[in-house]
């Protein structure tokens, strides 16, 4: 885990924007692929669709880490009313206030609050639709890819000249 807490906010903020470039870059590809007059069959199709879905996948889990940033800096927000740790509020008052600490995780993706008696809780400070959705669209992506490759294996090669 990084220590840091302005390393941290800045890895986030920087993955975060890659993956809004490449989720642009894959939705490009996928809208090209869409309209290319060569790629109508189901080969075809298939690419478009784990083009598009891989951008999906991108673009859900970069905003998952945007919620995450966000939320590690309301963490390190110092001052008049910084304890307990304002994400961690949401659980009320009388567990909030066991709250020494906070843990980041990347796979799945969420904002957990360390209790000084041992153990964690998750706060809803990513939503609760990132991680499945990023699952399901990568399922998707990691599907229609297969298929497009065993399809293109399968086609006969076009006669050399």
């Amino acid at each position: 885990m990084i220590k840091n807490v302005a390393m941290l906010f800045l890895v986030l903020l920087l993955a975060a924007l890659a993956g809004a470039v490449t989720a642009t870059v894959l939705t490009v590809r996928g809208i090209k692929s869409a309209f290319r007059r060569g790629e109508r069959d189901r080969r075809g199709w298939l690419r478009t669709v784990a083009l598009l879905a891989g951008a999906g996948t991108v673009a859900m889990y970069a905003w998952g880490l945007l919620h995450l940033g966000y939320a590690v800096m309301r963490a390190e927000d110092g001052g008049a009313g910084s304890f307990p740790i304002e994400p961690c509020r949401e659980a009320g008052p009388q567990r909030a206030s066991h709250v020494n600490g906070y843990e980041v995780s990347f796979l799945p993706i969420r904002f957990e609050c360390r209790l000084s008696g041992g153990g964690t809780y998750v706060t809803s400070s990513v939503p609760g639709y990132v991680n499945p959705s990023t699952i399901v669209l990568g399922l998707l992506t990691a599907t229609c890819g297969v298929l497009a490759a065993r399809t293109a294996q399968r086609e006969p090669s076009p006669p050399v000249a």
